[in-house]
């Protein structure tokens, strides 16, 4: 199972709204070679860390693609490119946010050229919350935990709210 978690928190001319960015940015990942199997609803969330950035909205989607996960992620970051994001410095304002959270459920050390599961997946309402909706089954390739497990031990402050 390959799970992609999406977020998005300005507005373009192109796409619109966050929420128009995400579902634009699904419809585009077949140009890719990533078939979108299944989406979660969306959800509107605080920035992490808090700062006084627009909410964003996140979402999750479960994909498929006959490639190695490197090839994946830079294929996840040619979409965002060509959805305008670029990259200056960690936590800010994004157009459009791809992030690979498992492939597989291999494992992968931090350095790699990329790094699996993703590592703060447990530290994220804003992803886990998607992913409970999503794949309730899913588990921590690491640790074993469930999402719903590792959503539980957040602090109530990462307030999420699904939208649709």
């Amino acid at each position: 199972m390959i799970l992609v978690a999406l977020g998005s928190n300005l507005e373009t001319r192109e796409h619109g709204t966050p929420r128009e960015t995400l579902e634009a940015a699904l419809k585009a990942l077949p140009d890719y070679g990533i078939e979108v199997v299944q989406r979660s609803s969306w959800y509107r969330s605080a920035p992490v860390p808090v700062s006084d950035q627009p909410w964003y909205v996140n979402g999750a989607a479960r994909v498929q693609a006959r490639m190695l996960a490197e090839d994946l992620l830079a294929r996840l970051h040619e979409v965002e490119s060509r959805f305008g994001r670029i990259r200056r410095q960690k936590n800010e304002s994004r157009v459009l946010d791809l992030d690979l959270l498992t492939f597989d459920d291999r494992r992968t050390e931090e350095g790699s050229a990329v790094v699996l599961p993703h590592p703060r997946i447990a530290e994220r309402a804003f992803v886990l919350k998607p992913l409970v909706e999503l794949v309730p089954s899913w588990h921590h390739p690491v640790t074993g935990e469930t999402a719903a497990e590792m959503l539980r031990r957040l602090p109530a402050s990462q307030a999420v709210e699904r939208i649709l």
